[in-house]
């Protein structure tokens, strides 16, 4: 026993002599004699509290808090349309100011946390003595807790219950009722209060639970968001909804005694039945393009941007950023109908019991989520002509027929034991628009897709990859791949400043270099389609992706030149090393600079940056940064507008008679320019093309780079993404196309420079080398199917 225990001990024992008490113990004792036990108990503790509260007060903390009250607010990036496409933070709260909490919600709160608010002062002294006499001996108690306290708890208080930290409360309710009006506390405690689900605050709970905004709120949701204050896990109408529904009934009884809802609201709200939001994706697939905003505005403001509220407003438009999406799937999974395939996900073993089954194979299932359109499923029966599957929905499909071809080698007789579709496999199942299923698989390859408009730089859409949720390496900034032909463009660009016309008659014929010529080895480069045309013009050499011709042309202009001219789109010199391969593409770019730099074609010679983030605002609505999107000036210009026409001249050939002919033969509109494009052994696809108000660029390709396939082209693989985005993107949009501007000449058809009229410029290339005998019209048109 300590000194101070043996002091305490001594004073208090019958027969102590004459140890000193403090100057209130005689009038104490006096009171308790006539008190009785309990009268005496309380008088104890509301003389220790007045004590405690005289010497506690003064060390009170500041109300800096509450009084300047900055709540953490997620970051939140939208659309150019304001819809929600990401959400960062580690609470979601969207701080609703008092005016704009409507009277239901802030009435059923009132009904069943504090009905006597706006009569108190901090502290319901009435609810005190209530809860005292109810629970004496155990004050740690909540039942008597005003919002003020509560407030006062949630902002600096632990969550233990102990008479000293109740005290703190009162004490901190009253200080803060003394500095702040009511609505202000109420304000507090219904944008800090937190409701399960991530949720801070009544407008973000409205939104996570109901998928609506308060002000749309019924008394029944109202009640039932009020009903989550007391135990957010406990009463979560989503996990728990029959101890959810019953604290909601009573909320509902407790707004009609306290005279908030006539009888007639109360019999209407106990009979309505809730609808919850389904937690599922957010509407618009932008996961690549948020993240890559998010990154960025972390960059500027540090852990800061995660929670004071910023507004991120991009320039991407929720259409065609869903467009793209779909475009860009509907594409890889085309292909990926052309791989052999590679066997179920997992196998399962399913219980003989049927009533067993559905249960295991949610179980299963679990670990194989859905892939947005592209549903897991376990096969229940498996043969060659028929595959019964049941989804994660428990929803059991059948697939025959067509449906069965992609899958066709897992269910052979003779199927390889790891690829056997049978009982217990875990498939993937496609519904097509006629409601018809048909087995697959997840694709290995992958794709990006980016659209800019060529005027302002403004991303329209940008889809990264196939699945963010299982590839976060977005495509489209961050892959570096060999453009192909599809780099063509810019060498031909660069010919046209020395000399050369769309009507230069270049020899399509064999060529062979030493190592010197290459860099590496060796090379003998050849035509995709394995045959060459001999003398050709310019311009049907780009529509028919002729190699030799551009080899030829970049040997003629000079290859440091021509590394020189590609920067000016915005290419990095060192990607591209200083060889006469680069005139096929064997340098590195990414989609987004390829979105760039044929933007400088589209907008008549102007270079301009892609611009992504548009606006940010801070949570008071207040402009942080805001880009004014508007036409380049003569600063930006990189290549004179007549190279810009020639080239647009030159790239309508490929989308109308060309490797990309089905681009305009599908969208029926000759305001289409680009180049399809294909490496080496077809590891990469390309399609890089624009109209005049939106440039689009798709690629397709392995990320550890791997053939395609011997038939798999830019024009067979990436246009058609290409032609269903623009074909959506470009509705209501006019045939534009630019007039010739000063210094180009017309001659029977055909552009020229001013000073590269006919006979004036490189008239011919190459032409009195022996050529092979070239091949027939039928033979021509065969070749060129292979490209489209």
């Amino acid at each position: 026993m300590s000194e101070a225990d043996r002091a305490d001990s001594t004073s208090s024992s019958p027969s102590g002599g004459s140890t000193a008490r403090p100057w209130w113990s005689a009038p104490v004792r006096l009171a308790l004699g006539g008190l009785g036990l309990v009268g005496a108990g309380l008088l104890v503790i509301l003389i220790s509290a007045a004590i405690a509260l005289a010497v506690a007060y003064p060390n009170l903390p500041e109300l800096d808090s509450v009084t300047d009250y900055r709540p953490r607010l997620p970051l939140r990036v939208v659309s150019a349309e304001g819809e929600l496409l990401g959400e960062y933070g580690d609470e979601r709260r969207t701080f609703t100011p008092i005016g704009e909490i409507p009277k239901v919600m802030q009435d059923a709160v009132l009904a069943i946390e504090d009905a006597r608010f706006y009569q108190h002062r901090g502290v319901d002294y009435i609810g005190v003595i209530r809860a005292g006499l109810a629970q004496f001996g155990s004050i740690g108690s909540q039942g008597a807790s005003t919002i003020t306290m509560q407030v006062a708890r949630n902002f600096y208080l632990s969550t233990e219950k102990s008479l000293t930290r109740k005290l703190y409360e009162i004490l901190l309710a009253l200080k803060i009722e003394s500095q702040l009006s009511k609505d202000q506390i109420l304000e507090l405690y219904m944008n800090q209060i937190y409701l399960g689900q991530r949720a801070y605050g009544f407008a973000a709970a409205s939104e996570i639970y109901f998928g609506k905004p308060l002000k749309d709120l019924s008394v029944a949701e109202a009640a039932m968001l009020a009903g989550l204050p007391k135990a957010p896990s406990a009463y979560n109408p989503i996990a728990n909804p029959r101890r959810a529904t019953v604290r909601q009934q009573y909320i509902i009884d407790r707004m009609l005694d306290n005279g908030f809802i006539t009888a007639e609201q109360h019999a209407e709200a106990k009979a309505q039945e809730l609808k919850y939001r389904v937690p599922t994706d957010l509407p618009v697939h932008a996961e690549y393009v948020a993240e890559l905003a998010r990154q960025m505005i972390y960059t500027q403001y540090g852990p800061e941007a995660y929670t004071r509220g910023l507004q991120v407003q991009l320039t991407v438009r929720a259409a065609d950023q869903m467009v793209a999406y779909r475009a860009l799937r509907k594409g890889l999974m085309d292909y990926e109908r052309r791989q052999v395939y590679r066997g179920p996900e997992a196998y399962v073993d399913l219980p003989a019991d049927p009533k067993a089954v559905d249960a295991r194979v949610a179980e299963a299932l679990a670990d194989h989520p859905d892939n947005d359109e592209l549903k897991a499923a376990v096969v229940l029966e498996a043969g060659p002509k028929k595959v019964v599957a049941v989804l994660q929905s428990g929803e059991s499909v059948t697939v025959t027929g067509d449906g069965l071809k992609p899958v066709a080698s897992g269910l052979a007789a003779n199927a390889d034991a790891k690829r056997q579709i049978r009982r217990g496999a875990v498939v993937r199942a496609i519904k097509n628009a006629k409601g018809d299923w048909t087995l697959t698989q997840q694709p290995e390859v992958e794709g990006a897709f980016v659209s800019i408009e060529p005027g302002t730089g403004a991303i329209r859409a940008m889809i990264g990859g196939f699945d963010f949720g299982k590839n976060k390496f977005n495509h489209v900034t961050q892959a570096w791949r060999q453009p192909g032909s599809s780099f063509k463009p810019f060498i031909y660009s660069s010919a046209l400043e020395k000399g050369f016309t769309p009507a230069t008659i270049v020899n399509d014929a064999p060529l062979f270099f030493d190592a010197g010529s290459t860099g590496s080895q060796p090379w003998e480069p050849k035509n995709y389609d394995g045959t060459f045309d001999g003398p050709i013009p310019l311009r049907r050499a780009l529509a028919r992706s002729k190699n030799m011709v551009s080899i030829r042309v970049l040997q003629a202009v000079g290859v440091d030149y021509a590394r020189d001219w590609v920067t000016r789109f915005g290419f990095d010199r060192e990607k591209h090393e200083p060889y006469l391969t680069m005139a096929l593409g064997a340098g590195s770019v990414t989609p987004m600079q390829m979105a760039t730099a044929y933007s400088v074609f589209a907008n008549g010679g102007y270079r301009v940056n892609p611009i992504l983030i548009a606006r940010i605002t801070d949570s008071r609505g207040k402009v942080l940064h805001q880009v004014d999107l508007k036409a380049p000036d003569e600063s930006q210009r990189v290549i004179d507008a007549r190279n810009a026409f020639l080239m647009n001249s030159l790239m309508q050939e490929v989308t109308r008679s060309g490797t990309a002919a089905r681009a305009q033969g599908t969208l029926k509109r000759p305001d289409i320019y680009g180049k399809t494009g294909t490496t080496n052994d077809a590891m990469d696809a390309w399609f890089a093309g624009f109209q005049p108000t939106l440039t689009a660029i798709v690629w397709i390709g392995y990320d550890t780079p791997r053939k395609l396939g011997d038939r798999e082209t830019g024009g067979g693989l990436s246009l058609p993404v290409w032609i269903e985005y623009m074909g959506q993107a470009l509705k209501g949009i006019p045939v534009t196309e630019a007039p010739a501007p000063e210094g180009v000449i017309n001659v029977a058809g055909e552009w020229y420079y001013d000073e590269y009229s006919p006979g004036q410029g490189v008239t011919t290339l190459g032409v009195e080398e022996m050529t092979p005998e070239s091949p027939t019209e039928d033979e021509k048109k065969g070749i060129l199917d292979l490209f489209r």
